[in-house]
């Protein structure tokens, strides 16, 4: 069955102070196979923005049996399932040096980039188009929701022009840094982010002030983005 596949050498920017790969860059990376994937099914960037369509991602969930690092060869292997609704899931698997040492899984959605109203499949999508698609999952994950906190706030970020996209918003991947700075470089000192769950809940603009909130609980750490006391952005993280 169809899967996209590309390897990317962990560069020095791509890595913390640890040399361990950072979420911010791996979701750079994802996104980049997760749009050539696109292209070479006939939905990518180039195929859809004439007709006012674009996809954005809403949840992740990034799963790792070990620590990948500074000059590894990381290859990436992705495919699309078909859609629910106006769910588009994706799959992903991760390898360094043929050993599977990840997975994940994404969802997205199709939206009119005019308004950013969510779009069914139908909106671009013809009857039978996802017939021959892979229905093999990377992990069986259901658990989307990531249950709101009191928490501390940390700290607070105002949103600045190299945060924006061509959707004039904040992208995906940088919403990671974002999250994971609640942490101190001690903290992080021999660990790494074995299990990470985001959710993009309300898109940012610019000049917006986000304030960071995290939570502490038996073995993971939740952290909120709010901007105004109203949730955008939440991250679950289990750190080993």
């Amino acid at each position: 069955m169809y899967r996209h596949k590309k390897v990317y050498p962990i560069k020095y920017t791509d890595a913390d102070a640890y040399d361990n790969l950072k979420i911010s860059s791996l979701l750079c990376y994802s996104e980049e196979s997760s749009g050539l994937s696109a292209d070479e099914l006939g939905f990518g960037y180039e195929d859809i923005k004439d007709k006012h369509l674009g996809f954005v991602v809403v949840n992740w969930y990034i799963e790792f049996f070990s620590s990948v690092k500074l000059g590894d060869e990381l290859e990436i292997h992705t495919w699309p399932l078909a859609p629910k609704f106006s769910v588009f899931l994706r799959n992903y698997e991760f390898f360094v040096n043929g050993e599977k040492v990840g997975v994940a899984s994404a969802r997205w959605c199709m939206i009119d980039t005019r308004s950013f109203a969510v779009m069914p499949a139908g909106a671009f999508f013809k009857e039978g188009a996802f017939d021959n698609y892979n229905t093999e999952r990377s992990v069986d994950f259901k658990a989307w929701k990531i249950p709101r906190i009191e928490g501390n706030l940390i700290y607070s970020k105002r949103v600045a022009y190299s945060d924006y996209d061509h959707y004039f918003h904040v992208n995906n991947t940088k919403y990671a840094d974002f999250l994971m700075d609640v942490f101190s470089v001690d903290e992080i000192a021999g660990k790494y982010a074995q299990k990470t769950q985001i959710s993009y809940v309300k898109q940012c603009k610019y000049g917006e002030r986000i304030d960071f909130y995290r939570e502490d609980f038996e073995g993971y750490s939740v952290v909120d983005g709010r901007v105004d006391g109203e949730l955008r952005v939440q991250l679950r993280v289990e750190l080993v």
